[in-house]
């Protein structure tokens, strides 16, 4: 079974590294060694190291874990140097079949040092080609100039071994890495500076160069790369995000939607519109205040439930308690993996704001616990929250389209339920986390394929 290393940025609560660490959890089941290499993890968003150290198969293999001291989601140069060597050596260290990056400086990093493992097999191959064709040519004319006379077994061709050992080719004896990336959501976007994002695009397509397969969480990922000249088509597959849906589908006792909206304080009269985000920037959380606060005022029974913690945790609550709504706003700051299906139960619809994302995993989770869903109609989201279908989308940024999206929810109830259901059953199988490593395996035999093809 091939050896997979897995690199990403960092492994805080979040959508891509939840992926990642079920994606490692799947495949180890599968009996692939797995490795997982990760940045420093600091901050209020929580992180999954302790899930990803405590794991185990039924045979007791784990996954093995590498800090990489010098991995940081900010361009820091120096730094960012010292990774791709840390990366570099890693790889040359575990000798992995297949490196598998995540996020965006985990990529364009990983990706470079497990080319370079690439172009030094290519050399080191081309260099003993060349050798055994000199050796071979040199047989030759010691023949001819023997005319028959000589002893074969005295040429120069026996006295030396030609098979191509040594160098990159001794360290990967079945063929060179495969290289594998996937888009969790592209780095460049309009509310970032035109430097920044020119950057960001020249150093996808560098890395694009250097890679075998792109994976994207949604079709919208491909087609933001390949409109900024990122890659070819033949280079982008669509593999949807997995989870474990049965944990939505079917709460575990004492977390149905009645035992959980008693624990949070919440009444049988109050309208619960919830989200579940990191309380930063550009997931929304202002728009939800600017929408609702005015409905907030006039229906004293509507509340607002924030799942998640963040940088953004302090300025935002002093907003909700200048504008007189901290009676109306509850917040559970980080909540356990395992707890974040009861709270999605809680509310009466769950509201994704967010400014850009990949795909979101919280809007089908809701859809999963047979919650409705409003949600900006931005990147892969529309994918699954289908407006009118499945859901609700406005504008990004619209707060009186917000409103109105959420007010109708709340005086159609029927009409919601339906568009939930309808929601529920595309999201059974479609984010089937077993359906997700599945797919990642065809991804990987073919991405294998093409790494041994290329220096065939």
């Amino acid at each position: 079974m091939p050896t997979i290393l897995h690199i990403s940025t960092r492994l805080i609560l979040g959508g891509s590294q939840e992926n990642t660490v079920l994606s490692c959890e799947g495949q180890a089941r599968l009996g692939h060694d797995v490795h997982l290499a990760y940045g420093p993890i600091y901050g209020p968003e929580g992180s999954l190291l302790d899930r990803v150290k405590a794991f185990r198969t039924l045979d007791a293999r784990e996954i093995h874990c590498h800090e990489i001291p010098h991995m940081f989601r900010e361009i820091k140069p120096i730094a960012d140097l010292r990774c791709y060597r840390e990366l570099h050596a890693l790889i040359r260290e575990i000798r992995p079949d297949v490196i598998h990056t995540h996020s965006s400086k985990a990529g364009v990093i990983g990706r470079s040092a497990g080319w370079a493992e690439v172009a030094a097999y290519t050399k080191q191959l081309e260099r003993s080609r060349a050798l055994a064709a000199e050796r071979q040519a040199t047989q030759l004319d010691a023949e001819a100039a023997a005319a028959g006379q000589a002893d074969l077994s005295s040429s120069p061709s026996d006295s030396r071994d030609d098979s191509p050992t040594g160098g990159a080719i001794s360290r990967w004896p079945d063929g060179p890495p495969a290289i594998v990336h996937t888009i969790h959501g592209p780095p460049f976007h309009e509310y970032l500076s035109s430097r920044k994002n020119t950057l960001y695009v020249r150093a996808e397509r560098y890395a694009a160069e250097r890679t075998h397969v792109i994976v994207s969480v949604a079709d919208a990922m491909t087609d933001q790369f390949l409109a900024n000249g990122i890659g070819k088509p033949e280079l982008y597959e669509t593999v949807y995000s997995g989870m474990e849906v049965d944990k939505f589908l079917t709460p575990r006792e004492g977390e149905d939607r009645e035992s959980i909206r008693a624990e949070l304080g919440f009444t049988d009269r109050d309208y619960v519109v919830g989200t579940v985000a990191r309380l930063a920037e550009l997931k929304g959380h202002d728009d939800v205040i600017d929408a609702l606060s005015p409905e907030i005022r006039t229906r004293r029974n509507w509340k607002l439930l924030w799942v998640g913690d963040g940088w953004w945790r302090d300025r935002l609550l002093d907003r909700v308690h200048t504008l007189g709504l901290r009676n109306n706003v509850v917040t559970t700051g980080l909540v356990p993996q395992d707890r974040v299906p009861a709270m999605i139960r809680a509310m009466d619809v769950l509201v994704h704001p967010s400014c850009r994302e990949g795909l979101p995993r919280t809007v089908p989770q809701a859809l999963l616990c047979a919650v409705p869903v409003v949600a900006s109609d931005t990147d892969g989201t529309p994918e699954v929250c289908r407006n009118e279908q499945t859901g609700l989308l406005f504008p990004v940024g619209d707060a009186p389209a917000l409103r109105k999206a959420v007010v109708w929810m709340h005086d159609h109830p029927e009409e919601a339920r339906a568009m939930t259901e309808r929601g529920r059953e595309l999201c059974r199988d479609m984010f089937c986390a077993e359906r997700m490593v599945a797919q990642l395996e065809r991804v990987y035999q073919r991405a294998l394929a093409l790494a041994r093809a290329d220096v065939a």
